[in-house]
C-alpha cells in the first residue's frame, strides 16, 4: 500500500465495532442460556476467530458480515462439547487467553493454537493463575507459549497478584473463577479495561471491584449456576477511532466526526494524551449503551506540544502507543513515553518497530526499555515502511504518510483486517490520498 500525502482531510465516519466487547459478546453468550443478539460487531480477522473456536466446541453461531449482526445461540456454562479438532485462534491474544480461562474447567481435554505470532506470544501470565487454580495446561513445546494442551479440572478460587495491568490475564482468570469453587479474586497495579466485568454482570454474574489505597485495584467474582443472554450494542473501537483522531489533529485543513465512540474511561487514554498535547478535540451526544458510555468525537488540525505518558495512564491506551508516538513527531517539544513494557509482547515489538519505522521516515526517536522518547517538530519524508503484519504498525503508519514529505509504502498492509477490514476505505471516504 503507497500513501500520498494530503491537503484536506473532512467528513463524519463511523468506525468498526470494538474488538474487545465483540470478542466477549461471543465467549459469554456462548456461555449464557438463550440467544444473544449482537449489533455492530467487528467482522474483524481476530473476532472471527473466537466465532470460530466456538463454533467447534458446539454452539450454533449465526453471522451476517453485511448488517453487522451476530446471534449466538448459548449453550449453558456446562454446555460446551469436547472439539474434534484443534481450536485455530488465528492472530487473536485476546481469543487465546480468554478462552484458556474457559476451557480449564470443561470436562474435556481440548488443544489450543494460533498463527506463527500467537505460537511467540507469553502464555505463562495466564497458564501460573489457571494452574494455581487447578487448572492443567501444558505447553507443547515446553516454551510457555501456545499451541497448549488444556485438560479440564476443578478449580478452585484465588487471590491473585497480577506483576501487570492486562485485561486479558484478569479476563482469563475471572471466566475460570465462573467455575471455580470460592471467591476468585485478581488484584493488578492498575485498572485495566473492565469489559470482561462489565459484560459479566449485565450476563448475570456476581463481580465485585476494589480500589485500593496502594492505587492497585482487585476485582472479585464467585462461581455462577447460569448466566443470562442479552443484547449487545457494540460501539465504536476507541483503538480505532485513534487514528482517525491523530490524523484529524496533524493533518492540514482536517475537521473529522467520528460517531458513536466508546468512551470507556479504562481506554479513554488517548483523548486525555490528545488534550495534554493542546489538541483542539470536543466529545459531545454523550450517552450510555448497555453499560457502556459512547460519544461523538470531533477533532481539528491543532498545534501540538509534547508530554509524558506513563504510569496508570498507559492500560488506558496500550494499543494506541504507535500512533500517538506519530503525533508526538508533529509536536513542539519531546514527549516521553514510559512504563509501556508490555509494546514488546504485542503482534510485533511495537517499541523496536515504531522507533524503526519513524527513523526510516527521518524522526528523532530513541527507543528505550520501556518506551521511546520523540524530539518533535522534525518533518517526515517518505520511506519503505515494514508492518512485520502487525495492524497497528499499518494504520499508524498510514497517518504518517498522510502528513510526509512524500509517499510511504507499507509492506504486509493486509494485515489491518484484523481488526479494520475498512480502514483504507474510510480514509480514501475522507480524502483521495492514494
Amino acid at each position: 500500500m503507497i500513501i500520498n500525502p494530503v491537503r484536506r482531510l473532512r467528513g463524519e465516519i463511523t468506525v468498526p465495532g470494538d474488538k474487545s466487547i465483540s470478542h466477549r459478546s461471543i465467549m459469554l453468550g456462548a456461555l449464557a442460556k438463550g440467544t444473544t443478539v449482537v449489533s455492530h460487531f467487528l467482522e474483524g480477522a481476530d473476532c472471527l476467530s473466537s466465532i470460530d473456536c466456538f463454533r467447534a466446541l458446539g454452539v450454533t453461531i449465526e453471522n451476517d458480515p453485511a448488517q453487522k449482526l451476530v446471534c449466538i445461540h448459548g449453550k449453558g456454562l456446562h454446555g460446551l462439547c469436547a472439539p474434534k479438532q484443534t481450536l485455530d485462534a488465528g492472530n487473536s491474544g485476546t481469543t487465546t487467553r480468554l478462552i484458556s480461562g474457559i476451557l480449564s474447567a470443561q470436562p474435556f481435554t481440548s488443544c489450543l493454537t494460533g498463527d506463527a505470532s500467537i505460537q511467540k506470544r507469553p502464555m505463562n501470565r495466564i497458564i501460573t493463575p489457571l494452574s494455581m487454580m487447578g487448572a492443567h495446561i501444558e505447553s507443547l513445546n515446553d516454551n510457555g507459549c501456545a499451541p497448549l494442551k488444556i485438560t479440564g479440572a476443578p478449580l478452585t478460587g484465588i487471590d491473585y497478584t497480577s506483576p501487570v495491568a492486562s485485561a486479558q490475564v484478569k479476563s482469563a482468570i475471572l471466566l475460570a473463577g465462573l467455575y471455580a469453587q470460592g471467591v476468585t479474586s485478581v488484584t493488578e497495579p492498575a485498572l485495566s479495561r473492565n469489559h470482561s466485568e462489565l459484560m459479566l454482570t449485565a450476563y448475570g454474574a456476581n463481580v465485585s471491584h476494589t480500589a485500593n489505597q496502594d492505587g492497585s485495584h482487585t476485582v472479585s467474582i464467585t462461581p455462577a449456576r447460569e448466566l443470562y443472554a442479552r443484547e449487545i450494542q457494540v460501539p465504536g473501537d476507541i483503538s480505532s477511532a485513534a487514528y482517525f483522531i491523530a490524523a484529524g489533529l496533524i493533518c492540514p485543513d482536517a475537521c473529522i466526526t467520528v460517531k458513536n465512540v466508546g468512551i470507556n474511561p479504562t481506554r479513554d487514554g488517548i483523548l486525555r494524551v490528545c488534550r495534554a498535547m493542546g489538541g483542539q478535540i470536543s466529545v459531545e451526544n454523550i450517552h450510555n449503551e448497555g453499560a457502556e458510555p459512547v460519544a461523538d468525537i470531533t477533532v481539528s488540525s491543532s498545534s501540538l506540544r509534547g508530554t509524558v505518558i506513563g504510569g496508570e495512564l498507559i492500560p488506558t491506551l496500550i494499543d494506541e502507543i504507535p500512533v500517538i508516538a506519530v503525533l508526538a513527531c508533529f509536536a513542539n517539544g519531546t514527549t516521553v513515553i514510559k512504563d509501556a513494557q508490555e509494546l514488546k509482547v504485542k503482534e510485533s515489538n511495537r517499541i523496536d518497530t515504531v522507533a524503526e519505522a519513524l527513523k526510516a521516515m527521518g524522526a528523532d526517536i530513541t527507543a528505550t526499555d520501556d518506551g521511546m522518547i520523540i524530539k518533535g517538530g522534525r518533518p517526515l519524508h517518505g520511506a519503505a515502511i515494514n508492518s512485520y503484519n502487525d495492524h497497528r504498525i499499518a494504520m499508524a503508519f498510514a497517518i504518517a504518510g498522510m502528513n510526509s514529505e512524500g509517499p510511504v509504502e507499507i509492506s504486509g498492509a493486509d494485515c489491518i483486517r484484523i481488526s479494520y477490514p475498512e480502514f483504507f476505505e474510510d480514509l480514501r471516504q475522507l480524502s483521495d490520498f492514494v
